[in-house]
């Protein structure tokens, strides 16, 4: 009945039901409350290190491991069973959390063996395992009185619960909705392979005939982003604009009373911490260190590339004007991605479509995985899967196969290239599905340590497969799946021997430079040479479509960038000056705080606040972190330079990028982990040159 916490490291998914979720849980839950008090109830002053913070790391490690599955469930195979069970731990699970850090005698444990004279013999990675806890357990209000320790457990509660529900009015209301469109000619300009999925999604609905087929979108990427960009029926576009910034915004998901009761409760859990606004509390071990340094690094951003920004909006209406024969005005939303496509279609003959031939996955992940091997010495290997029903008993026929959750689902293992050593192995699932949350990720489901595996995962909701043609992606897509591969290596690689400190377990700002750097070998001749083939003649990117596709790498960049640093002034502000916004409009004050980064358009754009996932979808996740996109961007941009000037996939440069960043965890801070692979801090300026904004 315990199937949730089985040690297992290949894991018997189809054992993971409904019914044994609370006896699991409750099970972890039971034996880390023992744990907790074992540790609570020494004697500081015998305490050492051993009894203390290394029996803290092992202390939840079951209930992580089982709560971590259900988690991952939630997220990839979304039921009401699984939910309604999920909906009625999460409040005991906080709590349990919450009150680790708030337990004074543990506190009180931890606090006299960080001042015992064994701390200066212990190895640097230990040392600095004790003073990341003690700050952990700072952070969380170890020091409070006990009145306001209460208040911040209920506060822990009361956001977890509030962030589920808001998740979930995402994924329930992308769900709910659908368009059926019979008559093709509505769909002109669409691309034949946006089409022929529409048309699958409707046969899987029992929709339409052979003969008269009908075709289905919904709101996921690969079926909503064709029509904003191709569709030449302007209304077709107008209803899939509107459909998607409803989102979360009408009952019974309409998500607006939650985002102020989560930004309330935020602001109170900081100011009870000692801090004037949740920004500040967020970010103080993190590389910005408070929110407004975080503002600062935004808004100098900005005014680099506002002028920029504007001529393009500029540029854009002019363009549609020569094509209308109209004066040049602001373009309607629901304009701006499809003249931005005819646009970037005439000036360099290409498009996401002429490039998706050259990209099916699989021939996306070999090549990545090549790259990876050249890079930081490693091999990579697929495994043979098998997917059962749910409570089903394995089959002795597909002895050996790992079992997945999702027939779609592979499995691959990581080796060291020199010493054969098992390092990780994951999991990557890459296509949308209605029990699937939107966006792409990647997890751990299980922390190794030197010479014990890591066990992770990449999910996305990728262009899928469409009868026998496979699945073909567009370029942003694959910078996707390298994106997420990335953030893997970065987990599986790590050599930190201890748990905490493993992966990406490192300032939240400095997480995605792993992720970002990846992205960078889709883009040189060298590297997409391994990967990026026309799926049914082998044949590599030609040279003159390769010399298009660099020629646009910029096409819109400021737009792009305006974008990204939009996403994070509007999360900076509601962090750290919400007393400004509290309890207002949520569309007024998108527009009031979003003034100077957007573009000019005919219609007011609902604010993204309402399905903002990054932001409200957990008790922090990117709150007062959306920043760190940009602020990791400088650091990819600039750490990048050194393959530039050794070799794209020089070994060499590779293996110091493996041991340097990939393989320390949080061992060191960040800034340190950085100057010991470049020599030298941080250059803004190869980001402003990548972008062709310098």
């Amino acid at each position: 009945m315990h199937s949730f916490l089985a040690p297992d490291f290949h894991i018997r998914w189809s054992s993971l039901t409904a019914e044994t979720i609370a006896p699991s849980i409750n099970h972890a839950l039971a034996a880390a409350r023992e744990a907790i008090e074992t540790i609570s109830a020494q004697d500081p002053a015998t305490a050492s290190y051993a009894s203390s913070f290394l029996a803290l790391e092992l202390a939840t490690e079951t209930l992580s491991r089982g709560w971590g599955r259900l988690g991952h469930l939630d997220s990839v195979c979304d039921n009401p069973d699984q939910r309604e069970a999920l909906k009625k731990l999460l409040p005991l699970v906080s709590e349990f959390h919450s009150s680790i850090s708030l337990n004074p005698r543990l506190w009180n444990v931890l606090k006299t063996v960080s001042q015992s004279q064994e701390i200066p013999t212990l190895s640097e990675i230990q040392q600095r395992h004790v003073s990341e806890t003690i700050e952990d357990f700072k952070i969380a209000g170890a020091f409070l009185p006990d009145d306001k320790k209460d208040r911040i457990a209920a506060i822990a509660s009361e956001l977890s619960l509030l962030t589920k529900q808001y998740s979930e009015h995402v994924l329930d209301s992308t769900n709910a909705w659908e368009l059926i469109v019979e008559d093709a000619e509505k769909l002109a300009g669409l691309p034949d392979s946006a089409k022929a999925n529409a048309a699958a999604n409707a046969r899987a609905k029992g929709l339409g005939t052979p003969d008269f087929p009908a075709y289905r979108f919904t709101l996921q990427s690969p079926s909503m982003l064709p029509v904003m960009q191709h569709a030449h029926d302007g209304e077709l576009r107008k209803t899939v604009w509107q459909a998607s910034t409803r989102v979360a915004s009408e009952a019974p998901f309409d998500n607006s009373d939650l985002v102020w009761k989560i930004l309330k409760l935020r602001q109170e859990k900081a100011e009870i911490l000692g801090h004037l606004c949740f920004a500040d509390l967020t970010l103080q071990r993190r590389m910005a260190r408070n929110g407004n340094a975080a503002l600062t690094f935004v808004e100098q951003l900005h005014d680099r590339i506002k002028k920029p920004f504007l001529a393009e909006a500029e540029q854009l209406s002019r363009y549609k004007a020569s094509k209308t024969g109209a004066p040049a005005a602001p373009l309607e939303p629901w304009e701006t991605a499809y003249y931005a496509e005819l646009q970037r279609k005439e000036f360099y003959a290409i498009d996401d479509e002429t490039l998706r031939p050259y990209f099916p996955v699989k021939g996306v992940m070999d090549g990545m995985f090549e790259i990876a091997s050249r890079l930081f010495g490693i091999s990579i290997t697929r495994s043979e899967t098998v997917h059962y029903e749910s409570s089903a008993l394995p089959d002795p026929a597909n002895d050996g196969a790992i079992e997945t959750w999702h027939p779609e689902v592979t499995f691959f293992e990581i080796r060291d290239s020199q010493t054969d050593h098992h390092l990780g192995s994951f999991y990557a699932d890459w296509h949308p599905r209605e029990t699937k949350r939107g966006g792409a990720w990647m997890n751990s489901l299980h922390i190794g340590e030197p010479g014990q595996p890591h066990l992770g995962l990449i999910i996305g909701n990728m262009s899928p497969p469409v009868d026998d043609i496979p699945a073909l992606l567009t370029h942003n897509e694959v910078e996707t799946i390298f994106h997420e591969f990335g953030h893997l290596l970065h987990g599986l690689l790590s050599q930190v021997p201890v748990k905490s400190l493993s992966g990406t377990s490192v300032a939240w700002d400095f997480v995605e430079l792993p992720s970002q750097i990846m992205e960078n070998f889709c883009w040189e001749r060298q590297t997409l040479d391994l990967f990026a083939r026309h799926y049914q003649t082998g044949q590599p990117i030609p040279d003159d479509l390769f010399q298009k596709m660099l020629a646009a790498r910029n096409y819109m960049s400021a737009t792009a960038f305006m974008r990204q640093l939009a996403l994070a002034k509007l999360d900076l502000e509601l962090h750290v000056h919400l007393e400004k916004y509290l309890d207002r409009d949520l569309d007024e004050i998108d527009r009031e705080i979003l003034a100077d980064y957007r573009s000019p358009v005919k219609t007011a754009t609902p604010s993204i606040i309402r399905r903002f996932n990054h932001l409200f979808s957990s008790p922090t996740g990117y709150a007062a972190g959306y920043y760190s996109y940009k602020w990791a961007e400088v650091l990819d941009a600039d750490a990048f330079t050194r393959f530039q000037k050794e070799g794209i996939l020089n070994p060499a440069t590779g293996r110091d990028f493996r041991e340097q960043i990939l393989s320390k965890g949080n061992s060191a801070p960040a800034e340190i982990l950085f100057e010991n692979f470049m020599s030298r801090p941080a250059d803004p300026a190869p980001l402003l040159t990548r972008a062709g904004l310098a």
